[in-house]
């Protein structure tokens, strides 16, 4: 019996030990906004570039290239087409923009990791689309593959993160017909948060659908959301075909687009915020408006991409003012749509992750906070303006996004908000280290980065005087080799290979 009681005891203490060790995968749920939103734009500010925007659809309209079922789809909606040009009456695109939801559930194959997007809800997407990686070991370089893959594992284990992304970085080793097959999968697999459908082609769009409805079920994905998807306009006011074809596939099965401007102002919009504004609106109007041409009732998300431009070089600039104003700006008119809001990310223009990278990541991420942003792609990894996903600011934003999650709960002014009962222990002259509100609520009073350096000068110096890439890249390793796989059911497993495998054999590569 006493020898049966020890054993207990030890296997009790190693059990908890065993769960102080264990590697924790947490994921905070999407931010839920306790705090006002900042608007810039007054009442009259609001209704001249509303009217201005329906000016611009109606009297110069917007182009639709090389899509001829658009161009009808539009006619029959009361347009007036004119070759490729749609110029659509005043009234028209917002009457039609009516029937898309002001919020949706997008679905995850884990139904905790579910987000529900609009609202006063923000989603955080990690970085979308370079074809340049960076790490401290192996420098700049190409994407591959399995940098695709490290990527979707990384924003699986941070915290903070609720979305898997799409294109995380553009694997350069697979053939460009084929890959979204291999991206696609390793959301599916290596993560169970939501994730993003493929739009460089229509036909890679339904692979996207074709393959969540082996993850999911296909009566599943047609009365329910599980991909987003990132349609850009050509701006200025120029709708491709393959843009569009996309939009088609994703609105006619019952998946979510953001219908998103790519702005560098002064090269694709006006220099004046409210020019840009103007042209902003007037293009997500006609897109939204299409969406829903193609089926009522389509989730949308209206978006923008916004820099300004550095008028040497001609290069885009981030973290500016005039960017942040006119994504404060989108954000008013957008709600006054009643549609979700996708804009702002880590956007910088520094080739490193350095000071210049982390200011102007910083001032974005805040925008976006503050200007009421729904859905924020890029909110982690970006670098070097977009054309590379740098592995140790990847895990840099992460943690960052934290300090989001905090000031975005506002100020509790409940009885232990208040803390009176503190202030009258400690008293004048005392300290509040050891009194019993501090005690209570030490644990989550205060955030605290996972990855920055609060050591004393001489500890730091000790453990090797590590800059805060050091410690990123010491992080980015950790996550990597602690990470596991989530479990998926082996039949559904099979069946995603099984479809890949039919794709690829269907046909021959091709890297253009």
């Amino acid at each position: 019996m006493a020898e049966a009681r020890t054993r207990r005891r030890g296997g009790g203490g190693a059990a908890r030990r065993a769960e102080r060790t264990a590697v924790k995968i947490e994921c905070a749920k999407f931010i839920t906004r306790n705090i006002p939103n900042l608007e810039i734009l007054n009442e009259e500010a609001m209704e001249i570039i509303e009217y201005n925007a329906e000016t611009v659809l109606e009297e110069i309209g917007v182009n639709f290239v090389e899509n001829p079922a658009a161009l009808e789809r539009w006619k029959e909606a009361g347009a007036d087409v004119d070759g490729e040009r749609v110029r659509i009456p005043r009234g028209l695109a917002r009457e039609l923009c009516k029937t898309a939801p002001s919020s949706f559930t997008q679905h995850a194959r884990n139904p905790e990791r579910n987000v529900e997007i609009g609202g006063k809800n923000m989603v955080l997407a990690p970085v979308y689309g370079p074809p340049f990686v960076r790490d401290a070991d192996g420098g700049r370089r190409y994407a591959t593959i399995e940098d695709f893959r490290n990527f979707v594992r990384l924003g699986y284990m941070s915290k903070w993160l609720h979305h898997s992304g799409g294109t995380v970085c553009e694997p350069t080793d697979v053939p460009v017909n084929k890959r979204h097959l291999d991206m696609l999968h390793a959301h599916m697999t290596l993560s169970d948060k939501p994730f993003m459908g493929s739009v460089t082609a229509p036909e890679r769009a339904q692979d996207s659908v074709d393959m969540c409805g082996i993850l999911f079920g296909k009566d599943f994905v047609q009365q329910n959301t599980v991909m987003t998807s990132l349609i850009n306009i050509n701006s200025p006011m120029q709708f491709d075909d393959v843009m569009m074809g996309a939009l088609e596939v994703f609105a006619a099965n019952n998946q979510a687009s953001i219908i998103s401007p790519f702005i560098v102002g002064g090269a694709m919009a006006p220099v004046s915020v409210a020019g840009t504004l103007t042209q902003v609106l007037a293009e997500v109007l006609a897109g939204v408006a299409y969406s829903q041409l193609i089926r009522k009732g389509a989730p949308v998300i209206a978006g923008t991409f916004v820099s300004s431009i550095d008028m040497n070089s001609g290069a885009p600039t981030f973290g500016t003012p005039e960017a942040a104003n006119v994504t404060y700006g989108a954000g008013q008119l957008f709600r006054r749509l009643g549609l979700p809001y996708r804009s702002a990310g880590s956007f910088n223009g520094s080739k490193l992750p350095d000071a210049q990278a982390a200011y102007e990541t910083a001032n974005s991420l805040n925008t976006g906070l503050l200007s009421g942003v729904n859905f924020m792609l890029h909110s982690a990894g970006w670098l070097e303006g977009g054309l590379v996903a740098s592995f140790e600011k990847f895990v840099m934003d992460a943690d960052q996004l934290g300090v989001l999650h905090g000031i975005a709960k506002g100020v509790e002014v409940d009885v232990n908000g208040q803390a009176m009962d503190a202030i009258r222990e400690v008293g004048p002259g005392g300290h509040y280290l050891g009194c019993d509100h501090t005690q209570k609520n030490f644990k989550s009073a205060f955030w605290r980065s996972e990855l920055l350096d609060y050591k004393p000068f001489e500890t730091w110096e000790e453990e090797g005087a590590r800059d805060t890439q050091a410690l990123a890249t010491e992080k980015v390793k950790k996550m990597l080799a602690d990470y596991q796989e989530p479990a998926l059911d082996p039949g559904i497993a099979e069946g995603l290979k099984d479809y890949i495998a039919e794709k690829k054999a269907s046909m021959p590569d091709a890297f253009t």
